[in-house]
């Protein structure tokens, strides 16, 4: 507030004259009214901030307790003896048929997603719309936020979290390699923190990769294969995850199962997935690079439909022990595993997009580029037989059916009628 000198000093003629006594005189008036005025101001300005400041206090406080209830409805078990769940990307590919999976047959399911623009959010958004019909909210938030971390533990007890939320791409990691650093270990750290210190703690199912068999070439791919020698930052950060969880096993008593991924596809999928990419290149009439391995062999996978990856995670969720921890006091020997999750039966990449061009009935127009040293490896081949005793895994989906499926999906999602597009 200005002082009354200062106040006087303001309505003063900027060039100096002299003053009739009458004017001088009727000045302290002047300057009391201006002040009189000023504080009125205040008070109204003060007032008005307050009145604002409680509408503010009390919408953050309505949308606190909104989103509180949101979170608790969502985590509620509607089944005997049924689950409540975190899951971490929930708004991803897995992680979205995993929630929806997991919320049809009556368990607790709460989401986690930060969104991000690795590919079109649009996409991850559209996934979020189905499952909110559905029941599952999904919280916008990074896992790295372990306050908000924190709060979650706090509203709900969690019976078990299924981390799916990572970084992926190989080949990515060579533009961005720090957001796999982010995601898929500081992130990874972050979760297992929080889990170790709720109170009771969860069990905790993970995704690894089939990526961490990096440069081996034994096949079929077997949990108890060497996986020191990884061909991707990716694969690395995978591999980094796999002695993280166990060292957090070992000291906090976390039961924990990791899942070795072997290349997902199905609707819903990720853009960035060569099946996905080649089925919108076909449809546009554009070429597709299709590369090769040494002496121009051709590159295979063990293509492995969502329905049955879904199973596997499910499986591995209903034969997890409980952590024998709390509070993060470790309070005796704690389960440990890692499973692959594949199909069993590799196929070609060239066989791949055989199949597509027959069911988009429309002919690729392919480019052969020998493979470059980004990270891919020639082939993957997973061997399922300890998941198979443990738990029941049985992948019952070929290439081509699951395919169909696909691209029924993807014509529909899009509303591609390919005849127009070519």
């Amino acid at each position: 507030m200005p002082s009354k000198s200062s106040m006087e000093e303001l309505f003063l003629p900027s060039t100096p004259g002299k003053f009739k006594d009458k004017s001088h005189h009727r000045q302290p008036h002047r300057s009391t009214s201006t002040l009189f005025l000023w504080a009125l101001f205040l008070i109204a300005l003060t007032a008005a901030y307050l009145s604002f400041q409680s509408f503010v206090d009390s919408g953050s406080k309505y949308f606190r307790i909104h989103w509180d209830n949101h979170v608790r409805s969502s985590a509620q078990i509607r089944r005997s003896n049924g689950f409540s769940v975190l899951v971490t990307g929930a708004a991803g590919f897995v992680g979205s048929h995993v929630s929806l999976a997991l919320k049809k047959r009556g368990d607790g399911v709460v989401g986690l997603d930060n969104f991000n623009n690795y590919y079109d959010p649009a996409l991850k958004k559209s996934r979020r719309d189905l499952l909110t019909a559905h029941g599952v909210f999904i919280v916008e938030g990074d896992i790295n936020d372990a306050k908000l971390l924190a709060k979650l533990f706090d509203l709900v007890q969690f019976s078990h979290v299924m981390h799916l939320a990572a970084q992926a791409g190989v080949r990515y990691a060579m533009e961005n390699p720090h957001s796999y650093i982010h995601s898929n270990i500081a992130g990874l750290v972050t979760l297992l923190e929080a889990s170790k210190s709720a109170n009771p703690q969860p069990s905790v199912v993970w995704a690894s990769s089939s990526s961490v068999y990096g440069l081996n070439e034994k096949s079929p791919f077997s949990e108890s294969d060497r996986t020191d020698k990884p061909a991707s930052l990716y694969a690395a950060t995978k591999k980094a995850g796999e002695e993280i969880t166990h060292t957090y096993n070992h000291i906090y008593g976390l039961s924990i199962t990791g899942l070795r991924f072997f290349t997902v596809y199905g609707p819903w999928g990720r853009p960035d997935m060569a099946y996905f990419s080649f089925t919108r290149n076909i449809l546009q009439g554009k070429p597709i690079t299709v590369y090769r391995g040494k002496n121009h062999a051709d590159l295979a996978r063990d293509f492995t439909y969502i329905d049955d990856i879904v199973k596997g995670c499910i499986g591995s969720l209903d034969s997890a022990k409980k952590s024998t921890g709390s509070g993060g006091k470790k309070r005796g020997p704690a389960q440990f595993r890692i499973f692959n999750l594949g199909n069993t039966s590799p196929v070609t990449v060239p066989m791949m997009v055989g199949i597509l061009e027959k069911q988009l009935k429309v002919k690729a127009k392919k480019n052969l580029v020998d493979m470059p040293g980004n990270g891919d490896v020639p082939f993957t081949h997973a061997n399922i037989s300890y998941a198979r005793t443990e738990f029941g895994y049985n992948p019952t989906t070929d290439l081509q059916t699951g395919l169909k499926k696909f691209v029924k999906w993807y014509l529909s999602y899009y509303g591609y009628n390919h005849a127009k597009s070519v």
